[in-house]
Order: structure tokens, then sequence, then C-alpha cells
């Protein structure tokens, strides 16, 4: 689940870029965020899947 959330947050980061250059920072706030929490599960050793 967490995979599938940071895949689409790629894909939105990607199209935020080229496209929608106000929106695009927000999008990558997400990506952000989303590396972070699997980080945060990888380091407390759960399955960040």
């Amino acid at each position: 689940m967490l995979w599938t959330i940071a895949v689409i947050l790629v894909i939105l980061w990607l199209l935020g870029m080229v496209s929608f250059h106000v929106l695009g920072a927000y999008v990558h706030l997400l990506l952000l965020l989303a590396i972070i929490v699997v980080l945060i599960r990888i380091i407390q050793g759960r399955n960040p899947i």
C-alpha cells in the first residue's frame, strides 16, 4: 500500500514538474513525506511494504 502511494506521488510529481509548476511544489512535499515515512518504517525494523 505504501509503495503504491509512493509510485502515485512520483507520477504526480513528474507531471507537476512538467505541466503544473505551482502544484509541483505541493506534490514534491507529499513525495518527500512519503519517503520519510518509508525510511522511518525501515529504521524501526518494520516491513516497509
